[in-house]
């Protein structure tokens, strides 16, 4: 799996980069801050384009309705749905890590799997501790364990 500075530069270029966040990110401290802050809207057209669907923005960072008023507004999303995003993200660039394809990773992620009571990983990862069973699952995937 991979080293947490590679997962943390994966993380940053899927919300845009430099473009988008107007900052370096190096760090995860860098990236815990870079929530405190509040990301841009407009890191949602990375994520968009990274493989989540607008339903999926909707259910699991920002709902479409607060989506198009903060838009008008010219505001960025909160410091929970930052935290969302940037968790959304790095299930998915562990994934994308351990399956070596990012196809065959947002296809496992969206997989009713039986040792998550039947539920999706991107489901469970909607919670920190979900997260966190999630990327142990990866871990045990990439380790050649049975998950």
């Amino acid at each position: 799996m991979q080293a947490t500075q590679s997962v943390v530069e994966t993380v940053f270029r899927k919300l845009g980069g430099r473009k988008v966040l107007r900052e370096r990110v190096t760090s995860e401290a860098d990236l815990a801050r870079l929530v405190h802050r509040r990301i841009p809207l407009r890191a949602l057209i990375y994520v968009k384009r990274g493989g989540f669907s607008e339903e999926e923005i909707g259910r699991f960072i920002i709902p479409e309705r607060t989506q198009r008023h903060r838009k008008a507004k010219r505001q960025p999303l909160t410091v929970t749905e930052s935290d969302r995003v940037v968790r959304l993200m790095r299930i998915q660039a562990l994934a994308e890590d351990v399956f070596g394809d990012a196809e065959k990773a947002n296809r496992w992620l969206r997989e009713n799997l039986a040792i998550l009571d039947g539920k999706p990983p991107l489901e469970v990862a909607r919670t920190e501790s979900g997260a966190r069973v999630v990327e142990q699952m990866l871990a045990k995937i990439d380790w050649g364990v049975a998950a």
